[in-house]
């Protein structure tokens, strides 16, 4: 039997969780929890195979629960079962150690293979949850420039030299192409003038 711990603040939820899970016959629940602080507390004394864990509740949310349990326990599977797909709330799970991501529209039989996967050690992700982390990981997000890049960025775009920019900013000129070449790292460009017109662009010159 598989071993579940049910963490969600909405009761009618984890009834009908319930019912779903044990009509399956090798799934049973040993727990359930209504917060991240009762989750962390219960699974000590439950120690379920498999956790499915809301994210939005009051006090501790199921990012920390998740990280808390984990820390404690590494071998939990912890699934996070929730109503929302942004990207932030995606990746604040599986960084804190998340061994899948669905969504509660999932049906009964896509929810309990889910947790039989995760069971077996493997990672299970709802399709568009799949899809959003795909496209962030081949487009991330570009990294923000420093206040000295800006600073420096700004005083190419008026035509200064690096000579020019060192006196200006009291450094050296061999740290202001340090801070050219990050710039062109962060902005994915390779000269100067593509530097300055990718960063009006994006308006991080103000």
């Amino acid at each position: 039997m598989i071993r579940i711990m049910l963490v969600d603040d909405h009761p009618v939820v984890r009834e009908g969780l319930r019912g779903m899970l044990e009509a399956e016959p090798d799934l049973t629940v040993v727990g359930e929890a209504g917060s991240g602080d009762e989750a962390v507390a219960l699974d000590r004394v439950a120690r379920p195979d498999v956790v499915l864990m809301d994210l939005r509740m009051p006090g501790l949310d199921g990012v920390g629960a998740t990280r808390r349990i984990l820390r404690a326990q590494p071998a939990r599977r912890i699934v996070v079962l929730t109503t929302y797909e942004t990207d932030a709330d995606i990746l604040r799970a599986v960084e804190a150690g998340a061994s899948g991501y669905l969504l509660k529209d999932a049906s009964r039989a896509e929810l309990a293979n889910a947790i039989r996967a995760a069971a077996r050690g493997e990672t299970v992700l709802a399709p568009s949850v799949a899809g959003k982390l795909v496209n962030r990981v081949r487009n991330p997000e570009p990294q923000p420039l420093s206040a000295r890049e800006v600073e420096v960025l700004r005083l190419v775009a008026k035509g200064g030299t690096n000579a020019d920019i060192g006196r200006a900013l009291h450094i050296s000129e061999a740290t202001v192409k340090t801070h050219l070449l990050r710039v062109f790292a962060k902005l994915g460009v390779s000269d100067r003038t593509a530097a300055v017109t990718t960063a009006m662009a994006r308006n991080l010159l103000g």
